[in-house]
């Protein structure tokens, strides 16, 4: 019992509206940045060995933070598009609140994709339906549970498509693995089929850990938020879960991933026995030491890009291991927040951006490749994919690609069709 109580208070300190963005003490700060050059100084000596391959924070505190609201009015012009991004994040607010008080147990039901709906994917989703037919900005709304394009725009004034994964990290979750929500908002111009992950006019996902935080895509690149802190990063004052302009705090501004990298992804590994050049990347990464972080979670494993400033996650796939992620509600979100970030995306298929891939299916699914430039053209390059990116494509080429795309999608919708 004392020590239960332990890790409750232990729980507190860490829940999102009780925590602190960054350690208090200066002192601390100091050592955090002294142990993170040390740590790669160290990994620049052959003979320390492949025990050192941590990448430590080197974030230090401020002495206050700009609130969601002041962000928004400085780095998002469309004033439609600020509405969304609020209400997005208070569904995000809703879903962390919700998934403290959710045990994670098997609902009885499938998803249209027939694997087993569990409590918290419920629970998620339906917050997400209902937050969405309330939003007087807010047209379509499109569930990766439930993958149909449905009208929510009851005034008729509603200006986007929303497309959701309620609750990435099915297979984790009950682990008490981080998890998230990704979320793609498309403009009634183009609604979502026949549009681009191009024609997005932002992305939101959200990483449902110790804290929350959520990365949004602005004007001028790509922001992070963090859930329950004051403007001073500390505890905020706030204990009722709702949106306050001090609930919401940027924890990172425009945010940079460097061309190059030493943390990879390796996700969909079957494919490697298939695959020659994929298991030559895998190789490639092993032999010149890089650090392995992947948990099989889309979210928590691209998210780590955004905070460490570098990192690949790599999904081919092959006849006996096929595509399992969504362009829509998975690939296009994550890769336009990418992108703006000065990364680099692959369809895995032409080598090209997974940005300029036409959405002809709401669950169509697609290879991926996304992170640090250098690493996403290593990718291209070591699996032969047509464009890497570096040089100018013919036009036969560019035709090749656009029919292997093409293709792709066909025998995408084909597959997804056989389980309904």
């Amino acid at each position: 019992q004392d020590l239960l109580q332990i890790c409750s208070k232990t729980f507190r300190l860490l829940e999102p509206q009780r925590a602190s963005l960054f350690p208090t003490n200066p002192s601390n700060m100091s050592t955090a940045v002294e142990k993170q050059q040390t740590f790669q100084k160290q990994r620049q000596d052959s003979s320390f060995g492949a025990s050192c391959t941590s990448f430590y924070t080197t974030e230090e505190k401020k002495d206050s933070y700009e609130t969601l609201e002041d962000v928004l009015l400085a780095k998002c012009a469309d004033e439609k598009v600020r509405a969304v991004v609020q209400d997005l994040l208070q569904i995000c607010a809703d879903i962390t609140e919700a998934l403290r008080a959710a045990l994670v147990t098997v609902e009885g039901s499938t998803n249209d994709f027939g694997d087993s709906q569990l409590s918290v994917d419920v629970i998620a989703d339906k917050i997400l339906w209902e937050a969405v037919k309330k939003s007087p900005v807010i047209r379509e709304g499109a569930s990766e549970e439930d993958p149909i394009v449905r009208n929510v725009d009851e005034g008729g004034e509603g200006e986007f498509t929303v497309c959701w994964d309620p609750l990435d990290g099915s297979s984790i979750v009950d682990n008490n693995w981080a998890v998230g929500t990704m979320i793609g908002v498309w403009p009634k111009k183009t609604g979502l089929i026949g549009a681009t992950g191009r024609d997005q006019v932002t992305s939101v996902v959200a990483l449902y850990g110790p804290r929350t935080t959520v990365l949004v895509a602005l004007d001028d690149g790509t922001y992070e938020f963090t859930y329950g802190c004051s403007t001073e990063g500390d505890v905020s004052s706030q204990s009722t879960g709702s949106i306050k302009d001090e609930t919401w705090v940027c924890s990172r501004q425009a945010i940079k991933i460097q061309p190059t990298s030493k943390i990879f992804s390796p996700a969909n590994l079957r494919a490697a026995q298939d695959l020659n050049g994929y298991r030559n990347l895998v190789d490639h990464y092993m032999i010149n030491r890089y650090t392995l972080r992947y948990t099989g979670g889309l979210v928590p494993d691209v998210y780590q890009q955004f905070t460490k400033r570098q990192g690949v996650f790599c999904n081919p796939t092959s006849e006996k291991s096929p595509a399992k992620l969504r362009l829509a509600f998975e690939a296009a979100p994550f890769g336009l927040l990418v992108e703006k970030s000065g990364g680099k995306t692959s369809d895995g298929i032409t080598g090209g951006s997974i940005l300029d891939v036409q959405i002809n299916a709401v669950d169509q699914r697609t290879p991926l490749c996304l992170g640090s430039a250098d690493e996403v053209d290593r990718f291209n390059e070591t699996l032969g994919l047509t464009n890497s990116g570096k040089s100018e494509t013919t036009p036969e080429a560019g035709s090749l690609a656009a029919n292997l795309q093409s293709k792709f999608t066909k025998f995408s919708a084909m597959i997804s069709g056989f389980g309904k």
